[in-house]
This record gives structure tokens, sequence and C-alpha cells, in this order.
């Protein structure tokens, strides 16, 4: 039975979310278990996505009220 994760499908494969790949000093570069060393961009037939390596985007800054907007 194949079940897909949630977000799975918003966002495009890649090593840096992908259960085999491991973070390196160097930013750009993931170790991989699978093929060795490869980009963070790059993807292949062996990914699986883990939602826990994916940064959460930033939450927009909310303006305050003006008090005079809710006035009659």
């Amino acid at each position: 039975m194949n079940k897909k994760m949630l977000n799975e499908n918003n966002y495009p494969p890649k090593c840096e979310y992908c259960i085999h790949g491991r973070k390196s000093a160097d930013e750009d570069i993931v170790l991989c278990v699978k093929k060795g060393i490869v980009e963070k961009d790059s993807s292949c037939r062996a990914y699986k996505y883990d939602v826990l390596k994916r940064k959460p985007f930033k939450k927009p800054v909310v303006e305050e009220a003006d008090p005079a907007d809710y006035e009659l």
C-alpha cells in the first residue's frame, strides 16, 4: 500500500529533504547513503520525502491594528 505523506506533493524532490541524505559542513552538498556525495538540489530513484528535514516557511509579519479603523 502506497501512503503519501503530508505536504509531499508541494515540494519537488531534492536530496536536501530525502531520508537517505545527511547534511555536510558545506551547505551545497548532501552525503547520501545510496549515491555518495551529491548536490542538495538533485534527486534519484531512491528518493523518500522526510517531513522533519524541511524548514517551514517564515510567518508573514502582521501589522498592528489601528483603533481608528474600528470606530463608527
